[in-house]
């Protein structure tokens, strides 16, 4: 197994559990433990410590994690992955390389980052971007995805002066432009100044470091830090150079195999499968446990779509949540509302299909966008006006709430890893009592983080109807520690 991330640690973890009489050498380049990369700009925020990032790494004996070993070629011939600490021989070749951070082509960025200018993609940024915070005063954050938000948040929460500048509007691929608008606001009510439809000249470059960023329009934005949150390419070098199929990403079948070796497979951000690449990690998620499943059990990998993928911003200060359908991708038969108070910074929007619900965007209402998630896609569960579901909890006939209490045992909690709320009984029943436990044996709350107020509030409802004999605390490391 190459690359130890968010997958391929999931891969190692699912294939440990199904087969553990095989030997797994899961090589990672960093010299980390698993972390959730997911949570990085929490971190740079400084709301969680390393501790917070930490995933449950796999225990099957025969799974060996070698961090800080990194794959410089693959000899299929002799089929083994040749590293500087040596070759590693493989039966079957699984790639989860991930992916790199783009950076702007410009003046200034082409011989590599100059001091002062970062990316967001691996433990290491966030603790740079974190620690040149204590004596900087003006930042630049180009990219207004959900990765360049969530830095700009973090950087203002740290005290920062923020200038985020975006080629479109904010979330264009996640948001209708109305919609965009309305999280700008938010932006600007924080201190952030937002810039949009910007064309990026070149980045000033004084004594080696970063001093500016100058658009095409002619106007100069002072920066002391510049943080480049522009997406994201498939790493696919070690696959190219061995001559396998490459397109944008590591061209792979509907088996996840590569046709010119079918001995070698590719999973998550560096996989390109019949439906392209996902650069998301529930996809990814749900590729390593096909493919774990697939190599177990010798069966054909069995795909499962990844039905209602959600955008949760982790933003300091501001509340973002997009699931399913929104406005613009609403079919003809569907049935969109919406709630619009622009002048409160809130946008409330549904989309029902039939009886049911198949999309919510919520700007700027946590609680409610809380309540509609546990709604989404559950057949028959629409009260007679869907605009009651706008309401919430309030006392409107909706016939169930987000509380455990009426909450089925088939509501999805954790949309990222698909955990019901019937997994966490039963991992409760098996003695799971904590977040942190329940995290280990569900995996639920180790994605995007969202679910983490759901998961507690499960917990503390559990623990009033069924009191656990004990309270087994987790046995999990408590930092990430260096190997």
């Amino acid at each position: 197994m190459v690359g130890a991330g968010m997958v391929g640690n999931r891969f190692a973890d699912e294939l440990g559990r199904l087969a553990p009489h095989i030997d797994v050498d899961l090589l990672g380049e960093e010299a980390y433990e698993p972390y959730n990369r997911v949570m990085l700009t929490e971190l740079i925020a400084g709301r969680i410590d390393l501790a917070g990032l930490t995933l449950p790494t796999p225990d099957s004996g025969r799974v060996r994690v070698r961090a800080g070993v990194r794959a410089t070629e693959i000899d299929r011939d002799r089929r083994v992955v040749v590293t500087a600490d040596g070759d590693f021989a493989y039966d079957i070749l699984v790639l989860a390389t991930g992916a790199h951070a783009r950076v702007v082509p410009v003046p200034g960025l082409r011989d590599g980052l100059p001091r002062g200018a970062y990316v967001v993609r691996r433990l290491d940024d966030a603790r740079d971007i974190a620690a040149a915070t204590l004596n900087a005063h003006r930042a630049v954050v180009i990219g207004a995805g959900p990765l360049g938000l969530e830095t700009a948040c973090a950087l203002r929460h740290r005290g920062v002066g923020v200038t985020l500048v975006a080629a479109s509007t904010l979330l264009s691929r996640d948001l209708d432009v109305e919609v965009a608008g309305v999280v700008a606001d938010q932006a600007v009510a924080l201190g952030i100044d937002v810039v949009t439809e910007a064309e990026i000249a070149s980045v000033g470059v004084r004594e080696g470091r970063v001093d500016a960023v100058h658009l095409a329009n002619g106007r100069s934005i002072p920066a002391e830090i510049l943080v480049l949150a522009c997406g994201s390419a498939p790493a696919t070098t070690l696959a190219a150079e061995a001559g396998l199929e490459t397109n944008v990403g590591i061209v792979v079948g509907a088996d996840l195999r590569t046709a010119v070796d079918p001995s070698i497979c590719a999973i998550g951000d560096c996989a390109e499968t019949l439906a392209g690449v996902s650069g998301l990690v529930a996809p990814g998620w749900a590729q390593a446990r096909a493919l774990a499943g697939s190599i177990a059990h010798d069966r054909r990998v069995d795909l499962p779509p990844v039905a209602g993928s959600a955008m949760r911003l982790k933003a300091v200060g501001m509340s973002v949540v997009t699931i399913g359908v929104r406005a613009s991708t609403a079919g003809p038969i569907d049935r969109v509302v919406v709630l619009a108070d622009r002048s409160a910074r809130r946008h409330i929007e549904i989309v029902t299909r039939g009886d049911t619900l198949v999309g919510v965007t919520c700007v700027g209402a946590p609680d409610l966008a809380a309540h509609l998630s546990t709604q989404l896609d559950r057949p028959g569960m629409l009260p007679a006006d869907p605009i009651h579901l706008l309401m919430g909890t309030s006392g409107m006939p909706v016939p169930e709430s987000n509380s455990p209490t009426t909450m089925p045992m088939s509501t999805t909690v954790c949309r990222c890893n698909g955990v019901t709320k019937g997994d966490l009984v039963h991992a409760w029943d098996e003695g799971a009592t904590t977040v942190e436990s329940l995290a280990t044996s569900t995996l639920a709350t180790t994605g995007c983080g969202g679910c983490t107020k759901l998961v507690g509030g499960i917990i503390d409802w559990l623990r009033v109807s069924d009191p656990p004999s004990q309270h087994e605390g987790s046995d999990r490391e408590t930092t990430v520690p260096q190997w």
